[in-house]
Order: C-alpha cells, then sequence, then structure tokens
C-alpha cells in the first residue's frame, strides 16, 4: 500500500509539475554535472518543475533563451556580454564555477615554455575575433611579434588528434576537459592558465542564463530552478565520481575515464573563495567588458544588467 501512495504522489507531481527546457551550449559534459544530478536526484521535480535538457541545434543557446524557446541556458559571460551587445535580453543568474580554468596548452616537446616562445609557432584558432584580440593582447604582454604567429583555423578538429598529427603546436583549450583528455591519452602537455596571465582574462566561464522577460514574469520559476541546480553542484561538488556516473547515464557516449577524471577535478572549482555557488562579482564581469570595448568587440552596454544574483538560494 505505501509503494501505492508513493506512485500515485510520483505521478501528480509529474501530471501538474511545470514544463522547463534547458539549453546547453554544446554536447554534454562536466560543466553541466549539476543539472543531471538536479533531475535524476528528484531536485527539479521536488521543486514542482519538469525539466528537459537539450542540446542546441540551428539556433544558439543564447538566441533559444531569449526567443522563448528554452527557459534556460547554459552560456559564457563574453557570450552574454554579445548577446546583449547584440540586442538579446539574456541575463546570466549563475556561475557554474568561480574562476576561468582555460588556457593555452602544448606539447612539452614543442619547444615553448610562455608565450615568448610563440613567434615562429602555429596556433590551432577556432576563428572567432575575441580569440585574436587575447592573442594580440598576450604577444604584446610578452613582446611578442604578432606577425610571427601561424593561425590555422582547425574548427572542430580534436584537440588530442591535432596536438599529435602536429597540425598546430598550441591551442587555447579548457583544462576540465581538452587537457585532461590529452594526458589520458599519454600525451606530454604544458597548460597555462589564462588567469594567470592576466587577471582581466579570469572572467565567468560558463554561466547560465534565462531571459528578462522570464525574470519579469515568472521571478518565482527562477529562484525554483536555480535552488534545485545549486543542490545538484553541490552534490556534484561533495560526491564527484557518483555524479560523474549521473553524467555518463544520460550522455553514455561519452568516455567513462574523462568524465570521472574532469568531475573529479571541476568538483573543487564551483565554490573557491565565493560566498556561495553561482555567485558572480561585479567587478569581473565589468573588467573583462571593459577589455572588450577596448578591443572594438562590442559597444556601450549597461554591463550591469548582464548578470543577477537575485535569484540565488
Amino acid at each position: 500500500m505505501r509503494k501505492f501512495w508513493l506512485a500515485l504522489i510520483l505521478f501528480c507531481t509529474l501530471a501538474f509539475a511545470q514544463q522547463v527546457v534547458v539549453v546547453l551550449d554544446w554536447y554534454p559534459n562536466t560543466n553541466h554535472t549539476g543539472l543531471y544530478v538536479a533531475l535524476e536526484k528528484g531536485f527539479f521535480a521536488e521543486e514542482g518543475l519538469s525539466v528537459s535538457i537539450v542540446e542546441p541545434a540551428k539556433m544558439s543557446a543564447e538566441q533559444m533563451v531569449a526567443s522563448g524557446n528554452a527557459h534556460f541556458g547554459v552560456s559564457f559571460q563574453e557570450f552574454v556580454t554579445y548577446a546583449r551587445a547584440e540586442g538579446l535580453p539574456v541575463v546570466s543568474i549563475a556561475a557554474v564555477i568561480q574562476h576561468n580554468t582555460s588556457g593555452f596548452t602544448w606539447l612539452k616537446a614543442s619547444g615553448i615554455s610562455s608565450p615568448k616562445d610563440w613567434e615562429g609557432k602555429t596556433y590551432g584558432a577556432w576563428g572567432t575575433e575575441i580569440e585574436e584580440a587575447m592573442l594580440r593582447t598576450i604577444a604584446r604582454k610578452y613582446g611578442v611579434d604578432w606577425s610571427k604567429i601561424k593561425m590555422q583555423t582547425v574548427g572542430q578538429l580534436d584537440f588530442v588528434t591535432g596536438l599529435r598529427q602536429r597540425v598546430f603546436d598550441f591551442q587555447w583549450v579548457f583544462y576540465g576537459w581538452e587537457v585532461i583528455a590529452a594526458k589520458l591519452a599519454g600525451l606530454d602537455v604544458e597548460f597555462l592558465a589564462l588567469k594567470d596571465i592576466d587577471e582581466v582574462f579570469d572572467y565567468y566561464t560558463p554561466v547560465l542564463i534565462t531571459s528578462e522577460k522570464l525574470i519579469q514574469q515568472s521571478p518565482e520559476l527562477v529562484r525554483k530552478f536555480l535552488r534545485a541546480v545549486s543542490r545538484g553542484y553541490a552534490y556534484a561538488k561533495n560526491n564527484p565520481e557518483e555524479s560523474a556516473r549521473i553524467l555518463l547515464k544520460y550522455a553514455p557516449e561519452l568516455d567513462e575515464k574523462l568524465v570521472i577524471e574532469s568531475q573529479k577535478y571541476l568538483s573543487t572549482k564551483y565554490w573557491e573563495d565565493s560566498p556561495k555557488w553561482g555567485w558572480q562579482d561585479e567587478k569581473v564581469w565589468r573588467r573583462f567588458y571593459e577589455w572588450m570595448r577596448e578591443n572594438n568587440l562590442v559597444p556601450e552596454i549597461q554591463i550591469e544588467k548582464a548578470f543577477t544574483n537575485e535569484f540565488l538560494p
């Protein structure tokens, strides 16, 4: 009889739950673990939410959220800034991790020990203007002749493959995914974090976003969503291996060893020096926005409207 009533309660909860769509920035990975943990552990259901997690298709996460095709999404500080500059009313509501874990990686055997050695080397480019602006800024800082860095656009070429085949000598990647993948593949690599090159590059990446419209019309929905998600990331922080296996349940195509090792690394990055999970500091947003403005990447906007801590539990 007890099982019957539990099943009935679960059925009624799901039947009357509010339908919510969350769009990722890319395919599922350990940046998203807290979302899947919240789904698997019933944290969303406890808030009365029936959540679908989808991957972006024809539209970006920012476009889907701004247009109302998704309630929430995964983005990055620079993408949110770009979106707002283009008139898309998206707002960052939480920082997934507190510090930028991306940087430049190269093989130790490449002859590179710092950006001073980039002259004459080939960079594996994603082909974005912000990427080139970063490289130019770093080249000036280290006294490197920009014209002597070779740019090779590689698109979606796998990082490990690119290094092995010497398609490029160095690339901008995330430590928690590509660098760990390279080490698991047996490559002897060096990593230089962007935040260690210049404080301006220690921005929030990734972040969770919603639209100004949803904030205005359904603020309680935003609060419910973040209550569940913060529990998901708290659980992932304290239970990295179990949480990695939850991610693998929903994305079995991922490499198991990579997911587990990546999660062990990222689980230490959620809080660090922040007062709570998800917290965003205005000086971080303003510092990187001003750098983007100085490099003619965006026009003048009200950057304080690009993020909020209001809905964090």
